[in-house]
């Protein structure tokens, strides 16, 4: 049975979930991904250079289905899509070794979710630096292994304006699925980031903001969501800090000479919001408020960030609940009115 089936029936959906499998593990060649003592008091995951320490992946919801599905019952949640570990994007390596690790991480999560089907789907990884491998690799993932869409990262080594991917955006229409898009921390195998990333978990807690926003700016500017109107990515985190920003992102369409002609008036990026989707893992209600206010509620999606150190607690209206599970299944095919 298609996962569009059981998602018909979920009344909770959370498209944010990210899955470390043990089978993807040294599929990166000298770059990992490699687990270490996950049974000591210091446990850690080596990507590259990058060691994340002290965090345990085995023996939890991460690795182990049973533990995920279980959490997912206690948290009141009935559907998860999974996605690949941010830190295992691997989209700045050598092209031939991220073709073959995401085919096998693809394959373990096929593997994966087919073990439980009416809990759980799957987003697939690609080899971003290689556009036409990209692209064979989506389509292998949704016509034979069942995938619901692509997660990428927002920094893939190119502006996600550059025209060299448009044949990719032109896949993900012609296979009718959506395109995720989720930060990784700078310098995991790409070019380092800023050094005052590097105190006090700036990277994630600044960081991804930054490249959320960046990445919503390169799609509206660069004439991605002009190119491909019918084009459905979604961004986590509600976009960074797009909100905080819009006052000026609006501006710039009246005041910058780049701006493409379409765009250039009044409230223009502000409009433009509305052919972008984004999840809803925020952790505070008047920017979630703040938010809506700007997009309205039918482009967004429940992210939880499950088993992550941010999961979002499910303190949501049922109303607005069953707000973002309708448009998970419009974003994720499973009715009949789902293309964009």
């Amino acid at each position: 049975m298609k996962a569009q089936s059981h998602l018909a029936a979920a009344t909770s959906i959370d498209i944010h979930a990210h899955a470390v499998l043990a089978e993807s593990m040294h599929q990166a060649g000298h770059y990992g991904p490699e687990l270490g003592d996950q049974t000591s008091d210091a446990p850690w995951f080596r990507v590259g250079d990058y060691r994340l320490e002290g965090v345990r992946y085995a023996g939890g919801p991460f690795m182990d289905l049973d533990l995920r599905l279980a959490a997912m019952d206690a948290a009141g949640l009935d559907f998860q899509v999974l996605s690949p570990n941010p830190l295992t994007y691997f989209h700045f390596i050598e092209k031939e070794l991220a073709d073959k690790f995401c085919h096998a991480h693809n394959q373990a999560l096929a593997a994966l979710v087919g073990k439980a089907p009416e809990r759980v789907a799957a987003f697939a990884t690609l080899p971003m630096q290689d556009v036409e491998a990209a692209i064979r690799a989506l389509i292998f993932a949704v016509e034979e292994l069942g995938f619901l869409g692509a997660y990428i990262g927002t920094d893939i080594g190119r502006p996600l304006n550059d025209p060299a991917l448009d044949p990719f955006y032109e896949a993900c229409v012609d296979l009718n699925v959506p395109l995720m898009m989720h930060p990784a921390p700078a310098g995991i195998d790409g070019p380092p980031g800023d050094p005052n990333l590097l105190q006090y978990d700036l990277d994630l807690l600044t960081g991804f903001a930054a490249q959320e926003t960046i990445a919503v700016a390169t799609l509206i500017y660069g004439g991605v969501l002009l190119r491909h109107p019918t084009l459905d990515i979604c961004l986590s985190h509600a976009g960074g800090g797009v909100g905080a920003l819009i006052g000026r992102l609006n501006r710039a369409c009246v005041k910058r000479s780049w701006v493409p002609d379409a765009l250039r008036h009044e409230g223009a990026f502000e409009e433009s919001l509305q052919s972008l989707w984004f999840d809803t893992h925020v952790h505070d209600d008047r920017v979630l408020s703040l938010f809506r206010s700007l997009v309205g509620d039918s482009r967004l999606v429940l992210g939880t960030n499950f088993s992550g150190w941010d999961q979002h607690e499910l303190k949501i209206e049922p109303g607005l609940m069953r707000c973002f599970t309708d448009n998970a299944r419009r974003l994720l095919r499973a009715d009949a009115g789902s293309v964009s």
